[in-house]
């Protein structure tokens, strides 16, 4: 089961949602809405993401694979309230 960090809880919050472990084994966090309406599941388990980079191989080495994580993304960002979108807010820290 993922980890959920205070970070990602308080990024949730900014951006008006509610996230959860996700209960289904292939993904890391199920988000839903603020009246607890299940919206999308995000990231593949097997991959890491900023934060689990940022825990174990330090700030340095997480910023980077953010950057290349970004750069090959770029289009999912655009789509605000996407999974993609999600995904890059709540699991890569994307300003």
């Amino acid at each position: 089961m993922y980890d959920i960090t205070k970070k990602q809880r308080q990024i949730a919050k900014k951006i008006g949602v509610h996230i959860f472990p996700s209960d289904k084994p292939k993904y890391k966090i199920d988000v839903y809405d603020n009246e607890g309406v299940y919206y999308c599941s995000i990231g593949d388990i097997s991959y890491n993401d900023y934060f689990l980079y940022l825990k174990n191989n330090g700030k340095a080495y997480a910023d980077n694979r953010r950057r290349l994580y970004l750069i090959r993304h770029k289009d999912e960002l655009l789509s605000i309230g996407s999974r993609g979108w999600f995904s890059a807010k709540l699991l890569w820290d994307y300003k």
